[in-house]
């Protein structure tokens, strides 16, 4: 089978103590039918300067204002043309350079629509502070609280056609909402690659204060009500519970 296509979009702003260790990753690669597209905010530290010494490696690049992060990724996914999308953000860093080459196996070997795999969370340092093991999903997992790790989380561009793209009304859990829709109204087709997948430096931004993970909670909710979770109250509670885990 001739090898699928990966578009893969990464998302920055102001991120000039990042990027190039993400870019890097990328190009360490051992898969070389990808399509690099990286979206940027409008950046006014280095952050272009140093995508520009990586200009090789970048198939699309757009820099201008945007409404916030996911509207970034929409505008990747329109520019993608490759049979499978992914996202890797300026503070991700893929954990090994098979990661695509095993991503584009397991789409072909398992027929499936979407491949997740396992995350760790990093310091500045580098220093492993949460490991999250995402496990093979069943389907009613979303209902006590279960997601995969949005970075890990890789599938084919014909979804977007048929299920949309990601919706801002839900803010922080715009990631959480699309995947909710995907996979648990919509039941697409999910395959588990268990392997650390990526790095992912720590401090997102609905975990900066008490009020953005309050915020964050009620967008989770109404991300569960849209998305046909059986008891969205129930729900919003087990979510963050299960962060616990990764700190074991």
């Amino acid at each position: 089978m001739q090898d699928l296509k990966i578009s893969l979009i990464t998302v920055t702003l102001n991120s000039q103590k990042t990027i190039g260790h993400c870019i890097e990753s990328v190009a360490a690669q051992n898969y070389n039918n990808v399509e690099y597209i990286i979206i940027d905010g409008g950046s006014t530290d280095g952050t272009l300067q140093i995508i520009d010494q990586h200009r090789q490696h970048i198939s699309h690049l757009i820099s201008e204002p945007d409404k916030g992060i996911y509207d970034a990724m929409n505008k990747g996914i329109s520019l993608a043309t490759g049979d499978i999308i992914g996202i890797l953000n300026s503070d991700d860093i893929f954990a090994y350079k098979e990661i695509l080459f095993d991503v584009a196996d397991v789409f072909k070997k398992k027929n499936t629509d979407i491949v997740f795999g396992n995350l760790n969370y990093i310091n500045p340092e580098g220093v492993t502070k949460r490991r999250w093991v995402s496990g093979t999903y069943n389907h009613g997992m979303f209902n006590w609280g279960w997601m995969p790790p949005h970075p890990t989380f890789y599938c084919k561009r014909s979804l977007y056609k048929e299920w949309g793209l990601y919706n801002l009304q839900f803010g922080t859990a715009a990631d959480y909402e699309l995947m909710l829709r995907f996979i648990h109204l919509n039941k697409a087709k999910t395959a588990y690659l268990n392997k650390v997948m990526v790095n992912m430096v720590v401090g997102g931004v609905s975990n900066r204060s008490y009020y953005n993970r309050f915020n964050a909670w009620v967008c989770d909710f109404r991300a569960m009500k849209k998305n046909g979770v059986i008891i969205p109250l129930l729900c919003v509670v087990f979510k963050p519970l299960r962060k616990i885990f990764q700190y074991v």
